[in-house]
C-alpha cells in the first residue's frame, strides 16, 4: 500500500463531522477507474460495474445518511480534457447523488487567488492529507501534515475554493455536451 494511505482511508471512513477534497490535477492515472475510462472513450453510454466505486458510493451515502458534510473542488482547465469530461460526468454523478457536495472553478489562465496548486484532503478541519503525485497524475501517496499553522492554512483554502467554485450541476448545465455524458440516473 501507498504511504499514508492507510491513515487516509481510516479517517475518511471515520470522520464525525466534515471532509473536504481540492483537486487540482487535470489528469489522474492509475487507478481502478481505468476501465471505466475506457469504456467513456469508446462512447458507452454507461460505465461498467466497479465494485471500487459502489463501495465509495456506498460509504458516501451513509455519510451524508448521518448528516456530515462531503465536499470536493476540482480547478478544471478549459476547455477540459478527455479524461476532466470522464470525470466530470462518469465520476462525480455518482458522488454527487450519493450527497458529495461537488464543485469546479474553471479556469482558462489565472490561478483562483488563494487556492494552492496542490492536492489535499481536510478531514473535520483538523487532519491534512498532502496528497502526492509523479508526473503522470499516477498517485504516490499521502502526508499527514499535522502542523497547526498548514492545517489552518487549508482550512482557508478550503473556504476560498467553495466560496470560487461554481456547483457540479450548475457547471454540467452550461456545459451541453458534457450533461450528455451523465449516465441515467447519476
Amino acid at each position: 500500500m501507498l504511504p499514508g494511505v492507510a491513515d487516509l482511508r481510516d479517517r475518511l471512513a471515520t470522520f464525525r463531522y466534515s471532509v473536504f477534497r481540492l483537486e487540482t490535477l487535470q489528469v489522474y492515472a492509475g487507478s481502478s477507474e481505468d476501465p471505466a475510462r475506457a469504456a467513456f472513450q469508446r462512447g458507452d453510454p454507461t460505465p461498467p460495474p466497479d465494485p471500487h466505486q459502489d463501495q465509495w458510493v456506498a460509504m458516501l451515502r451513509a455519510h451524508h445518511d448521518a448528516g456530515r458534510t462531503q465536499q470536493r473542488v476540482h480547478v478544471v482547465r478549459e476547455p477540459v480534457s478527455d479524461y476532466l469530461a470522464f470525470e466530470l460526468t462518469w465520476e462525480y454523478g455518482p458522488h454527487a447523488a450519493a450527497g458529495e457536495d461537488i464543485r469546479i472553478i474553471p479556469i482558462t489562465d489565472t490561478w483562483p487567488a488563494d487556492v494552492p496548486e496542490r492536492d489535499f484532503w481536510l478531514v473535520d478541519s483538523r487532519h491534512l492529507f498532502h496528497l502526492r503525485y509523479d508526473d503522470t497524475g499516477a498517485w504516490l501517496g499521502a502526508v499527514h501534515v499535522t502542523d497547526p499553522a498548514l492545517v489552518a492554512q487549508a482550512c482557508f483554502a478550503r473556504d476560498a475554493a467553495l466560496h470560487q467554485a461554481t456547483p457540479w450541476a450548475d457547471y454540467l448545465a452550461a456545459h451541453p455536451t458534457l450533461l450528455q455524458r451523465v449516465p441515467k440516473g447519476a
